[in-house]
């Protein structure tokens, strides 16, 4: 996929739908997120009374009526506020983007949806679009002008890059088409300076979604443990990631997996906009890149992220 160039109409306000992991477990991504778009000149408005979207591996497998219903109310919530929704989550961008998508093009669902929204006095129209902020950053803000915003590029920075499931897949609802191998990710990664390296089964699941990390963990930390062993087989210094759910199966996953499976491994867990915002000189303390000295423990991130830190600063002398 190539790289397209920046648009100067780009949208400059939308509403950011936080989910559920990010502000109850990463509130550093969400923080992350909000200054990098305010480098980027584009302000991002809370969703007042957005509840969880609900996710699509678990709900949607039990009841698809209630699911869509669910989803269906947040999307009214950015429709009330006539602006489009960016997602940090591909889990949520799944849902949100799916919901949207199935209200649109099916009125039959579209009515009896609408038929339970009217009982909390709302109704879906259908006038917005449901966005990853990857989406935005690649195609409206385009690589070349990501580039350019980077003062500080991470030379030197061997990243592995994960892009999740519900980032790619249904490929007929998403921006992105069919391509099985997809770069556009990594471009924006390698936009930073960083190197994005190549590694066995890049595109597998980090095994946290459909609901098997609740149900059956050790299954699903086997996931994790496999794209473990073949991130450092390649000699990653970084996991960049663009989803918190994935983001945690990573990094409290890495902990886990030590226990279970008897296998160690410390390496740091970075949201996309983490890093750009470390390229784009923002401070690493306001990014969550350099927690504070006494982070209580329990908390994010799980691995440390001072190995990564001490690499960038080592390179930039």
């Amino acid at each position: 996929m190539t790289a397209s160039a920046p648009a100067k109409d780009i949208v400059r306000d939308y509403d950011l739908y936080l989910g559920c992991v990010a502000p109850n477990r990463y509130p550093q991504i969400e923080a992350a997120t909000q200054l990098v778009f305010q480098k980027l000149g584009i302000t991002l408005h809370d969703m007042k009374g957005a509840s969880c979207c609900p996710a699509p591996g678990v709900f949607r497998g039990f009841d698809i009526p209630t699911w869509l219903a669910i989803a269906a109310r947040n999307i009214t919530i950015a429709e009330q506020d006539k602006r489009d929704a960016v997602i940090m989550c591909n889990g949520c961008y799944g849902t949100l983007l799916e919901a949207n998508h199935i209200m649109k093009t099916e009125p039959e669902r579209r009515k009896a949806t609408n038929d339970v929204l009217a009982k909390v006095n709302r109704e879906f129209r259908g006038t917005v679009r449901m966005r990853h902020i990857i989406e935005v950053l690649y195609n409206d803000v385009g690589v070349p002008a990501v580039a350019d915003l980077c003062v500080n590029p991470l030379r030197g920075i061997k990243a592995a890059v994960h892009y999740g499931c519900h980032l790619l897949k249904p490929s007929e609802t998403r921006p992105w088409g069919k391509d099985e191998r997809p770069t556009f990710f990594d471009e924006l990664v390698e936009a930073t300076g960083a190197e994005s390296v190549d590694y066995k089964d890049k595109y597998m699941c980090c095994g946290a979604g459909g609901g098997v990390r609740t149900a059956v963990k050790e299954v699903s930390l086997d996931f994790t443990r496999e794209k473990l062993v073949n991130i450092k087989e390649a000699g990653a210094d970084i996991i960049v990631d663009c989803c918190p759910f994935c983001h945690l199966q990573f990094d409290l996953g890495q902990v886990e997996v030590k226990q279970i499976f008897q296998q160690e491994f410390t390496i740091p867990v970075i949201y996309y906009t983490q890093l750009l915002g470390l390229a784009m000189g923002l401070s690493p303390y306001e990014l969550g890149l350099l927690p504070a000295a006494d982070k209580p423990a329990g908390t994010s991130p799980f691995i440390s992220t001072k190995p990564f830190m001490d690499k960038v600063l080592s390179n930039m002398k």
